[in-house]
């Protein structure tokens, strides 16, 4: 019996020391690289300092066109005899060559050298040729203005259409008329549009509660679509030189 024993602990402890081996062999996954994803950095050159401005200005130089930044550096050589903003193109974004409507996307720019025209990428290289077979049709969007000028005594003024209807109640004028002169802005928010303004033979800005928001300082302020572009307005004080503020008047 105490042999019987002997052997039954024995195998006890042989299959309890065997188990515990057993157990003690854990499956371990091999190791995989995993990839992280990181953002690709900014270019410094593109940062904005005003992010209601566009990051590339255009500007004139010696009578050709190039891009800087918002901190006046050069970005884009002057070269050209023209340039846009970097804005969508319609037509491309429209065209029937799928291949090409990438290009009508607000990463890129339409310029002009030697006749023909190009679309530039942000680092300034000519990627596309335009061409009138790649021309799609533009959607007509057309949102009516709220506000129009009015000219009473030879004085302009600024009127809201809907509300507007006897010329005899100055109340019922948005803005009386006072100016030599008044031009309202395209812009994306018609509530508060933006005003060109003449007084004294001078061009500022205005806006709809008649605050100057640009000084009568130019002699001429572009009636353009820098505004609703790029939130700028194209300037010149000399008549001759043109160049882009914002809407604290400063200059790029």
């Amino acid at each position: 019996m105490k042999y019987v024993l002997v052997l039954f602990f024995s195998s006890l402890s042989f299959s309890l020391a065997a188990q515990k081996k057993t157990v003690q062999k854990k499956f371990i996954a091999p190791k995989t690289n995993v990839l992280k994803q990181t953002a690709p950095k900014p270019n410094p050159d593109l940062i904005k300092i005003n992010d209601s401005v566009a990051a590339l200005i255009p500007q004139k130089i010696d009578g050709k066109f190039g891009y800087i930044n918002q901190n006046g550096k050069v970005i884009i050589k002057h070269e050209y005899s023209n340039v846009g903003f970097f804005t969508e193109d319609c037509n491309l974004l429209h065209s029937h060559n799928d291949k090409v409507r990438k290009y009508g996307t607000d990463k890129y720019a339409s310029v002009r050298l030697n006749g023909l025209d190009f679309r530039i990428n942000e680092a300034g290289k000519r990627v596309y040729l335009f061409k009138a077979e790649d021309l799609g049709k533009c959607p007509s969007e057309f949102k009516a203005q709220l506000f129009h000028g009015y000219i009473l005594n030879d004085a302009y003024g600024i009127i809201e259409d809907s509300k507007f209807e006897n010329p005899g109640d100055y109340r019922q004028f948005t803005i009386y008329p006072q100016y030599n002169y008044l031009h309202i802005m395209e812009g994306d928010d018609l509530k508060n549009p933006m005003i060109v303004a003449v007084q004294n033979n001078r061009f500022g800005v205005i806006d709809i509660h008649n605050k100057v928001i640009i000084p009568f300082e130019y002699s001429d302020i572009k009636r353009n679509y820098s505004w609703k572009l790029a939130r700028l307005f194209e300037v010149t004080k000399d008549g001759k030189n043109y160049y882009y503020i914002d809407a604290d008047n400063k200059r790029y």
